[in-house]
C-alpha cells in the first residue's frame, strides 16, 4: 500500500523551529557555493587565458604543497569542534572553552607549518626557484586558521559565513580583473587569493566577539588535550584523503611539469567547483544529524535515507551533464588551450555523484555514529591505494593517468563505505519511516 502524507506535514515541517533553521543553514550555504560556482565561472576563463597552462599549473602545484599545511592546521577541528559546540552551545563558559583551545591550538600548528614550508622553499631547488609563489599562497592557511567555519556551524549561524565568505570572494574576483593583465602577473594571484581569506578571517573574529560574546581566554592543558584526542581520527582520515586529493596534483608536478599541472588542475577546478554545489547538503547535515543520533538513532537513519534519495540523483544528473557536454564545457571555460583537459574532464565527470554518496557514507553516517577508527582504516587505505596507482600510471599516462586513479579510489572509498555501514546493521537503502 503507498504511504500518504498527512494533511498537515508539510505545514508541520515548514513551521517547525528546527526545520526553519534546517532550511535557512541550507539556503545560506547555498549561496555561497552558487558563489564558489560562479566566481571561478568567471575568473577562471579570464584567468588560465591570461597566464597560460604553464603558470596556471605552477599556481595550482603551490596550492597543492599548501593544501598539506591547512589539513595539518584544521587538524579535524572542522568537524570535531562543531560537534562539540553543537552540543554545548547553549552554554557559554563551555563555548569559550572549545572557542580558545581550538583556536590557539590551530595558531601553533601554523606557525610549525611556516617552519617547514620555509625548510623546504630555501633548501629545494624546485621550490626555490618560485618561492614567493608559494609564501603568497601560504595566506591561504593563515586565513583559513583565523576564520573559525566550524563555530559558526556548531552555532547553526551560517548566514554569517555567507556574509564573510562573499566578501572575500568578491574581493578575489575584483582584484584578479583589476592587478592580473599579463602572464608576469601570475605572482599576483596567490597574494590576492590570500588578502580575500585573511579579510574574511579577521571579520568573522570580531563578529564572534561583538554577537555571540565569545572570549579568547588562556584554556587549560586538559582541554586542549581534549580538543586533539577529539579531532585526532578526523585529521588522520583528512590526511589519507589528501592522498587521493591534494596529493594528486603534487605527483603529477613531481613527475612531469607545470604544464600538465595546468591541463589537470583545470578540468580538476572544474569538477571542484561543480561537486562543491552540492557542500551546503553536508555542511548543514552533519551538525543536525549529530544531534539526532544523540536522540534517536532511527529517525537519524530516516533522515540519512531522505538525503541519499535527494542528493543521488542531482549529483547523477549534474555528472550525466558533465560527462555529455565536457568537449563543450572545456572550449567554453578554458579555452583551445586546454586541448587534453577534455579527456580529463570526461574521467572525473561522476566524481560529483561518487563522493556524494560516500560523503553520506561516510561523514553523515561513519562519523555520527562514532565509527571512527573504520571511518580512518577506509580513507587511510584509499590513500594508499591511489598512491600506488598514481606511481605507476602517471609516468606513463600522465594527467590521464591521474584521473584513472582518482576515480579507481573514490569507487572504492564509496562501496567500502557502504559495505561497513551494511554489516553494522545500519540499512541505508530501506525504505524511511515516515
Amino acid at each position: 500500500m503507498q504511504k500518504r502524507f498527512p494533511v498537515n506535514y508539510i505545514s508541520n515541517l515548514i513551521n517547525s523551529p528546527s526545520k526553519k533553521i534546517l532550511l535557512e543553514n541550507f539556503f545560506a550555504l547555498s549561496l555561497i557555493q552558487a558563489l564558489n560556482y560562479l566566481i571561478p565561472l568567471i575568473t577562471l576563463p579570464y584567468l588560465v587565458r591570461v597566464i597560460g597552462p604553464e603558470k596556471f599549473g605552477l599556481i595550482s602545484f603551490a596550492q597543492a604543497l599548501i593544501g598539506y599545511f591547512v589539513i595539518l592546521t584544521d587538524y579535524g577541528f572542522n568537524l570535531s569542534a562543531t560537534r562539540e559546540i553543537s552540543i554545548h552551545r547553549e552554554n557559554k563558559q563551555k563555548l569559550n572553552e572549545i572557542y580558545s583551545s581550538v583556536m590557539i591550538l590551530k595558531f601553533l600548528l601554523c606557525v610549525l607549518s611556516f617552519i617547514i614550508l620555509s625548510l623546504i622553499c630555501f633548501t629545494i631547488p624546485k621550490f626555490k626557484k618560485d618561492y614567493l609563489v608559494y609564501i603568497y599562497t601560504f595566506g591561504l592557511v593563515l586565513g583559513n586558521v583565523i576564520f573559525p567555519i566550524w563555530f559558526f556551524q556548531g552555532m547553526e549561524r551560517m548566514r554569517y559565513i555567507t556574509i564573510i565568505h562573499t566578501i572575500s570572494r568578491m574581493i578575489f574576483m575584483i582584484f584578479i580583473f583589476i592587478f592580473i593583465k599579463k602572464i608576469s602577473d601570475y605572482l599576483y594571484v596567490p597574494l590576492i587569493n590570500s588578502i580575500g581569506i585573511l579579510f574574511g578571517g579577521m571579520l568573522s573574529l570580531g563578529l564572534i566577539y561583538r554577537d555571540f560574546g565569545v572570549r579568547l581566554l588562556l584554556p587549560s592543558v586538559e582541554a586542549m588535550k581534549h580538543q586533539l584526542k577529539e579531532g585526532w581520527h578526523i585529521f588522520i582520515s583528512t590526511m589519507a584523503t589528501s592522498l587521493y586529493t591534494t596529493s594528486n596534483v603534487f605527483i603529477l608536478g613531481l613527475f612531469t611539469n607545470n604544464t600538465v599541472v595546468g591541463y589537470y588542475s583545470a578540468a580538476e577546478k572544474i569538477i571542484r567547483t561543480i561537486q562543491g554545489l552540492l557542500t551546503p547538503v553536508s555542511q548543514t547535515a552533519y551538525p543536525r544529524i549529530s544531534k539526532l543520533v544523540s536522540e534517536s538513532k532511527e529517525k537519524a537513519i530516516n533522515f540519512i535515507k531522505k538525503m541519499i534519495k535527494t542528493v543521488g540523483i542531482v549529483s547523477f544528473i549534474i555528472s550525466s551533464i558533465i560527462f555529455v557536454f565536457s568537449v563543450s564545457i572545456v572550449n567554453i571555460i578554458l579555452g583551445e588551450q586546454f586541448g587534453r583537459s577534455i579527456i580529463v574532464l570526461r574521467l572525473l565527470s561522476f566524481l560529483p555523484f561518487i563522493i556524494s554518496l560516500s560523503n553520506i557514507f561516510g561523514i553523515q553516517t561513519m562519523l555520527t555514529f562514532n565509527y571512527k577508527d573504520a571511518f580512518s582504516k577506509i580513507l587511510i587505505a584509499a590513500g594508499i591505494l591511489n598512491i600506488i596507482l598514481a606511481f605507476v600510471l602517471v609516468p606513463f599516462f600522465k594527467e590521464v593517468g591521474i584521473s584513472i586513479a582518482v576515480v579507481i579510489t573514490e569507487i572504492f572509498v564509496t562501496v567500502s563505505m557502504f559495505v561497513y555501514i551494511e554489516k553494522k546493521g545500519i540499512k541505508l537503502l530501506k525504505r524511511e519511516i515516515l
